[in-house]
């Protein structure tokens, strides 16, 4: 796995839990669309991180970035999924955020490999992600990273 000089990845456990609230708020930075409470969306995605990183369970983990003075810098939540097609199992990312203090230093990219690497630990063939279309700069990271479009999602907003 790629390696930045000075930083480290381990898995996230219960003391974690502040940083990873802290970083919530990151998910909708990029504006979520008209149709969302962005409020909601972070009230949502905290219970389930916060969930998840006391619970512990099976097929799911989350790895934390930090430096030698032990500064976080971000964190990934990885997860089991499964295909709606041919219900094949597979990794799937819920959240990626970087800190402020890590953002253009290619800690995102080291928390995708280490996603990749955790999939393939799992025996999956592959690894999927979701991401908001109005959230450019992560598309871009993504794509620079090898993943692609698959299914896109529409919505539209009723009167």
């Amino acid at each position: 796995m790629e390696q930045l000089s000075g930083i480290h990845i381990r898995p996230a456990d219960i003391n974690d839990k502040d940083f990873i609230s802290s970083l919530v708020p990151r998910l909708i930075a990029f504006g979520p669309p008209s149709w969302r409470e962005g409020m909601q969306m972070t009230e949502v995605d905290t219970a389930i991180l916060i969930g998840k990183v006391t619970s512990q369970p099976e097929g799911t983990a989350i790895f934390i970035a930090h430096d030698d003075d032990n500064v976080q810098l971000g964190f990934v939540h990885v997860h089991d999924g499964k295909d709606f097609y041919n219900h094949d199992k597979h990794g799937h990312i819920s959240d990626l955020i970087v800190a402020a203090e890590g953002q253009g230093k290619g800690i995102g990219r080291l928390l995708l490999n280490k996603a990749e690497e955790w999939a393939r630990s799992q025996g999956y063939r592959w690894l999927t992600l979701s991401v908001f279309a109005q959230n450019v700069r992560a598309r871009e990271i993504y794509e620079r990273a090898g993943y692609g479009p698959d299914i896109m999602k529409y919505v539209k907003e009723l009167p």
